[in-house]
């Protein structure tokens, strides 16, 4: 959530870069600041009549010690004015204050200064590739036909359990995705983070603290009956935990990751794109969060990008990281990086991780705060990133290592695995 103080101090340069996102509703920043001017108003009354009360109470305490009680009962007549409109601006402040929020959480964050105007993916900047895309045979099959060939995922089968996009995954493909989790968690370590086993439900405090509401309300699963959310990922409760927060300014960054399953509703999604792996509803992931000095986080959004990256590497798998255009970033982030791999047997790249930079987006909703080196608490930036999702990680594993005699496991794998192929 943006701060007020900072749309009032910087109301064109916030319009330039919401303008940058293709935002559709720039009004609402003048209607935030119509309603902090009359906040500020109504605040600035309130003020004065509970001072005047109070400066009342003390002058009549003293007219009654002096024994002129006559005149202590006539200002005590006149307490009942200032009672009722301290109990009138006070609801009018709330009311106030209650629109302004719900008008802010409507407003995304506003992207860096290095993100490209535009709002489709196809203007996404390419930063860099990496990897020789391998040539398959003309007989080669994508994913969903060697899940089939090879018994290790069962589409239709998770179809009549519960519906489409809920695989159920077999034998070596069951195998396949535990070594990964237990890949990615272990390198995770290795780079200094934190591993958190978390809860797969959380509540709406939760929700608006990282900014899934309102914004993703229609993609998340909701338990009614409780007022809980199925987590669309673990950044939800990760970042969650640091909720209402003063951390020591030597204690930043902080580093933790965790696995869970993730849940999206992903509504109105169809084609031929979404077969298979390429799009679900449950999927497993491994996530990275930071919670960072401001100083520090573009130094250590960079960190983060390098860390998947080598994820990626470590697996043989072509890559390529992509700068994303205001249109196409998640309504949380400053800047973010997508990392796509290449789908050999599909022809074209899939997405398998976003690494970003929140800014101050959640801390202020999260009231996320550290202790500076003046004593002064100042919010935090947090970060977050896909380390990595696995459904895409797989299918391009099994389509890009497919030979004649099986599916060659990367050699990393393996002694998570154990076993060098899937034959």
């Amino acid at each position: 959530m943006l701060q007020v103080s900072y749309i009032r101090e910087n109301r064109e340069k916030v319009l330039e870069r919401l303008a940058v996102r293709n935002f559709k509703q720039p009004q609402l920043v003048d209607e935030i600041l119509a309603l902090d001017e009359k906040r500020r108003s109504t605040q600035t009354k309130l003020e004065q009549v509970s001072a005047e009360a109070n400066s009342a109470a003390k002058k009549i305490g003293e007219l009654m010690r002096s024994g002129k009680k006559e005149e202590a009962e006539a200002v005590k007549n006149q307490t009942t004015t200032w009672k009722n409109d301290i109990k009138t601006f006070g609801e009018e402040l709330a009311a106030l204050e209650n629109e302004q929020q719900q008008k802010l959480f409507l407003l995304p964050n506003l992207p860096h200064q290095s993100v490209p105007k535009g709002s489709t993916a196809e203007e996404n900047e390419v930063v860099l590739e990496n990897g020789e895309k391998p040539q398959l045979p003309e007989n080669a099959l994508p994913h969903w036909e060697l899940a089939a060939k090879y018994n290790l995922i069962d589409f239709e089968l998770g179809v009549k359990i519960t519906g489409a996009g809920f695989p159920v995954y077999k034998g070596k493909g069951a195998k396949l995705q535990r070594a990964l989790i237990a890949f990615f968690l272990d390198e995770a370590e290795k780079a200094g983070y934190d591993e958190r086993l978390l809860p797969l439900l959380v509540n709406e405090a939760s929700g608006f603290g990282t900014g899934q509401l309102p914004d993703k309300e229609g993609q998340m699963y909701f338990v009614g009956e409780d007022n809980l959310f199925l987590i669309p990922t673990a950044e939800v409760p990760m970042t969650n935990l640091y909720r209402d927060v003063i951390l020591k300014e030597e204690e930043l960054p902080v580093k933790n990751c965790g696995y869970t399953p993730c849940f999206r509703r992903e509504a109105g999604s169809y084609g031929a794109h979404v077969r298979g792996l390429n799009r679900l509803h449950q999927f497993d992931k491994v996530e990275i969060v930071q919670v960072a000095h401001p100083e520090k986080s573009y130094e250590i959004l960079e960190e983060m990008s390098l860390h998947v990256q080598s994820l990626l590497q470590k697996l043989g798998l072509p890559y390529r990281v992509l700068r994303l255009c205001g249109g196409d970033m998640g309504f949380t982030a400053a800047l973010t990086y997508d990392m796509e791999t290449w789908s050999a047997a599909q022809q074209r790249w899939l997405e398998v991780s976003s690494v970003s930079n929140v800014e101050t987006f959640q801390s202020n909703r999260l009231k996320l705060r550290f202790r500076n080196s003046e004593g002064k608490n100042q919010l935090a930036h947090t970060l977050n990133g896909s380390a990595l999702a696995l459904p895409r990680i797989v299918a391009t594993l099994l389509e890009n290592n497919q030979t004649e005699n099986g599916i060659k496991i990367p050699e990393v794998l393996v002694p998570y695995t154990k076993f060098a192929y899937i034959d």
